[in-house]
C-alpha cells in the first residue's frame, strides 16, 4: 500500500516538474529581461568583455541620443558590387550605433537590394524577423523543417515574417530599380549565416568530398562554385 502512494506521490510530482522545467527552459532561450528600466550600452567596454549584453552605463547619464540611430537612414556600400548577391545588410548594433536598445531584446536592419539582387538562403538562429518592404518589389519566403515552402511577392507597406531559425530569402522581382527592405528582429543579437557561404566559403573549407556529395556536383564544379562566392 505504501509502494503504490509513493509511485503515485512519485507521477504526481514528475508530472508537476516536467512542465515547468520545459517553461522555463523556453524561458531560457529568449534575450534575458530588464531589472532596469534601460540599460545604455558601455560602448567603452564593448572590445574587451565578452557575455551576452554589453554592461550600462550609469542610468543618471542616459541621454535621447542613445536611443536614436541614423544608421538606417541610407545604404553605406552599393549593394551592386558590396556582395557576389546585390545586397547589403546595416545591422544596428548597441555597440556601435544604437546603445539604448542594449537589454531590450531587439534589432533593426536596413537590407538594400540591386536590381534583380537577392539575400540568399539564410538563417537568423537566435531571432524571428519582420520585414516591411520601403521601396520596390520584392519576393520573400522561407521553409520550414518539413521543407514547405512560403513565398510571398510584397510591395511598399506590406510586411512579412521569418519564423525563428527558417532558411529565408529576399529577391528584387525588378530587374531595373532597387529596393529597400526593413527589418526588425526579437534579439538584440539575431546572428546570420548565409547557406552559400556556409557551404562554400568556410575556414578551413568543407572537404570538397562532401559538397560533391551533398550538391551532386563535380570538383571542377565546387571549385568554379567558391571562386564565384569570392573564394
Amino acid at each position: 500500500m505504501r509502494a503504490a502512494a509513493e509511485r503515485a506521490a512519485s507521477t504526481i510530482t514528475h508530472r508537476i516538474l516536467l512542465p515547468l522545467f520545459l517553461f522555463a527552459t523556453t524561458l531560457s532561450q529568449s534575450d534575458p529581461d530588464l531589472l532596469l528600466d534601460h540599460c545604455v550600452a558601455d560602448t567603452s567596454s564593448a572590445a574587451s568583455l565578452h557575455f551576452n549584453g554589453l554592461p550600462c552605463i550609469d542610468p543618471a547619464s542616459a541621454l535621447a541620443e542613445h536611443f536614436a540611430t541614423t544608421a538606417l537612414s541610407r545604404s553605406t556600400t552599393n549593394p551592386s558590387s558590396a556582395t557576389p548577391f546585390g545586397f547589403t545588410a546595416t545591422v544596428t548594433s548597441p555597440a556601435t550605433s544604437l546603445p539604448g536598445a542594449n537589454a531590450q531584446g531587439l534589432a533593426m536592419a536596413r537590407v538594400d537590394l540591386a536590381p534583380g539582387g537577392v539575400a540568399p538562403p539564410h538563417t537568423h538562429p537566435r531571432a524571428s524577423e519582420v520585414a516591411v518592404v520601403l521601396d520596390g518589389s520584392v519576393l520573400v519566403g522561407f521553409a520550414d523543417t518539413s521543407y514547405r515552402l512560403y513565398t510571398q511577392l510584397l510591395r511598399a507597406g506590406e510586411a512579412f515574417v521569418f519564423a525563428k531559425g527558417m532558411v529565408h530569402f529576399m529577391h528584387n522581382a525588378d530587374v531595373a530599380a532597387p529596393a529597400v527592405v526593413l527589418s526588425g528582429f526579437d534579439s538584440q543579437s539575431p546572428g546570420a549565416q548565409l547557406v552559400p557561404l556556409s557551404a562554400f566559403r568556410t575556414e578551413p573549407p568543407v572537404p570538397e568530398e562532401v559538397l560533391k556529395k551533398a550538391f551532386k556536383i563535380h570538383g571542377q564544379d565546387v571549385q568554379r562554385i567558391q571562386r564565384n562566392l569570392g573564394g
